[in-house]
């Protein structure tokens, strides 16, 4: 008699058959799971799309620019010193280059030996007015006497006392004294024209003096070349000795504080970039750890491509279209520039936060105000009118003020 199979024990085909039902179970599972997975991802991707990078633009093709300040002299002459080099950093101000000043004293001393005589001569001229008006009184005075001895003459010559020869020279006498009279009056017109209406600081040849002095003392001055702004040496090429002719450039200076970002999106990354919109950058120098803030100030008028030396000439048969990128011009914190330095030309990533979008593409009015300014120039003659009051105070004299004609 055969035995029975036990509750417990199964045959091998329904071992099998459970095995194979555990396992499209678990892959059923996981497929469940890895399904929901991409679904949150893809709701994730879809949110974090609309949320972010809907308002926002990045471009890797953005550059540090800042001016590039030329130093060049005003006036010609020879270097004899120079105080900088390239790297080196110079304050506004500060002695940079040093010309021989040798020409520019002598000339100094000749404008103001020649603003003497001009004071010292335009003294002459007053007083031969005054001297002319005392003449004019004289010949009034003679025409006066010659009138008066006529009439008596002519009272004589009625009753015969005097011969007629004696009354035509009384005549001549007097036609003499107004012809005199006429003369000096002319002599002191041309006088009184080359001082008419002036006072000694006013002559016209003292004027003339002085701003040749003035002249003098500026071009002079001029010898000792200053750095206009505050920033880093580059492109040195004065040498001592070199004789220059005003308007070469003898180094450039950078301002380091003063850079911002030339930023190149592509044509359909435009639409929604607005001045004002705020921008976050990072460098290579520093890497991603160090975040710059800056803002758009403007857009460029037109691509690259169109200012370009050979700009691209699209009217063939074999036209390509490429996308074309315009520059964005975008300023940065000067207190992390400070803190953290950067270069004329270092590559810039950069991200602009469009969710303003109020702001203007194009600015319609022009900045009140000066963007950079110099005051370096702003005292060359704070000692040259001292100079100039000093030399007429000391030949001007006493002279006494001029009489009304």
């Amino acid at each position: 008699m055969s035995q029975g199979v036990s509750p417990d024990q199964k045959s091998p085909i329904t071992q099998e058959t459970n095995v194979i039902q555990n396992t499209k179970s678990k892959i059923y599972w996981i497929r469940g799971v890895a399904t929901v997975i991409l679904l949150i991802i893809l709701i994730l991707a879809i949110v974090w799309y609309f949320k972010y990078q809907s308002t926002t633009e990045y471009t890797e093709d953005a550059y540090v620019d800042g001016n590039v300040v030329q130093l060049t002299s005003q006036i010609a002459g020879t270097v004899i010193n120079f105080a900088a080099d390239n790297t080196d950093y110079v304050k506004s101000g500060e002695l940079v280059v040093q010309l021989n000043s040798v020409d520019q004293e002598i000339l100094f001393e000749r404008t103001k030996a020649e603003l003497a005589k001009a004071i010292r001569s335009a003294r002459t001229q007053y007083s031969h007015v005054y001297q002319l008006q005392a003449e004019v009184e004289q010949r009034q005075n003679e025409v006066l006497k010659a009138k008066e001895d006529l009439k008596r003459r002519s009272d004589l010559s009625a009753i015969g006392a005097i011969s007629s020869e004696e009354l035509s020279h009384a005549q001549d006498q007097l036609k003499n004294a107004q012809a005199a009279l006429i003369a000096e009056n002319q002599s002191l017109i041309q006088s009184w024209a080359i001082v008419d209406g002036t006072s000694l600081r006013t002559h016209p040849d003292v004027l003339t003096a002085v701003t040749n002095l003035r002249d003098a003392y500026v071009s002079r001055m001029r010898t000792s070349i200053s750095s206009p702004v505050d920033g880093i040496v580059t492109k040195r090429s004065v040498q001592l000795g070199q004789h220059i002719n005003p308007g070469v450039a003898l180094m450039s200076i950078v301002p380091t504080n003063e850079l911002w970002v030339n930023a190149n999106f592509k044509e359909s990354q435009l639409k929604h970039l607005r001045i004002g919109q705020p921008v976050e950058l990072t460098s290579d120098v520093y890497g991603r750890n160090v975040l710059y803030h800056g803002k758009i100030v403007g857009l460029d008028a037109g691509t690259r491509s169109a200012f370009a030396l050979l700009p691209a000439q699209n009217a063939t048969g074999n036209w390509i279209k490429v996308t074309q990128r315009v520059s964005v011009r975008i300023a940065l914190d000067p207190k992390e520039i400070i803190k953290n330095p950067l270069r004329i030309g270092l590559s810039m990533r950069v991200t602009v936060n469009t969710s303003d979008r109020n702001g203007e593409i194009i600015r319609q009015n022009a900045a009140p105000t000066f963007k950079y300014k110099t005051q370096i120039y702003d005292h060359e003659l704070k000692d040259a009118d001292r100079i100039v009051e000093s030399i007429i105070r000391e030949n001007e004299g006493n002279s006494p003020q001029k009489k009304q004609i």
